[in-house]
């Protein structure tokens, strides 16, 4: 009798251990699960960080003439928009969608850009030219990076903010020289707006010290 009662009692108090070492097993594998979610976070990218790196890749295809890799970022639906001056003109400012910037990139079509500051001659030039002579008529690989903040400004009027009220742009700044009293600096902007969790350019403007 007292053997059958002591089996009962170890019998129970295995069952009893085990239990408790299924529970264990549960909560370490809860916390480790935590765990593993918030390192995961670390991955994720700002949407600052994001959008440095797009600048800068934007700049290298530019520099290296990639036009392939700028109108892969040209927004799906809202095309991209060329400013020659801080100035955004909806209505003057040329507009082109992904598609037509591919197919008048190798043309020779000359499109008007707007006028000249101080002289007010019309600017006249094919898109590839524009790009050339006009957007990169600095190397801005080398300039000075900040985000969604004027570094510089001039006499234009700058409405991006205006026109782009929800939207966040990159801004690529040059410093003038002494020979000119630092009045020759360069800036290019690029506004970003996202789309399907991604971001896409929606304008490229260019400012300088303006009459």
């Amino acid at each position: 009798m007292r053997k059958t009662f002591f089996v009962l009692s170890l019998l129970f108090i295995l069952s009893c251990e085990k239990k408790q070492d299924k529970k264990s097993t549960v909560s370490t594998d809860h916390l480790k699960s935590s765990h593993e979610k918030i390192d995961s976070k670390k991955d994720i990218l700002s949407k600052e960080e994001v959008l440095k790196k797009t600048n800068e890749e934007l700049l290298k295809a530019l520099k290296t003439e990639n036009y392939n890799t700028f109108a892969n970022y040209i927004h799906p639906q809202k095309g991209v928009r060329f400013s020659m001056y801080a100035f955004v003109d909806k209505n003057e400012d040329k507009h082109f969608s992904k598609e037509d910037f591919k197919k008048f990139l190798p043309s020779k079509t000359i499109f008007t850009w707007g006028s000249r500051d101080g002289s007010g001659e019309i600017y006249k030039a094919t898109l590839k030219t524009y790009f050339r002579d006009w957007v990169l008529k600095k190397d801005f690989t080398k300039s000075e990076y900040s985000f969604n903040q004027f570094v510089a400004g001039g006499n234009s009027l700058n409405n991006l903010r205006e026109i782009y009220p929800n939207s966040d742009f990159t801004e690529n700044y040059i410093s003038g020289t002494e020979k000119y009293g630092g009045m020759d600096w360069n800036t290019l902007r690029f506004v970003f707006e996202e789309f399907e969790g991604k971001f896409y350019i929606v304008a490229v403007i260019n400012d300088e010290w303006t009459i």
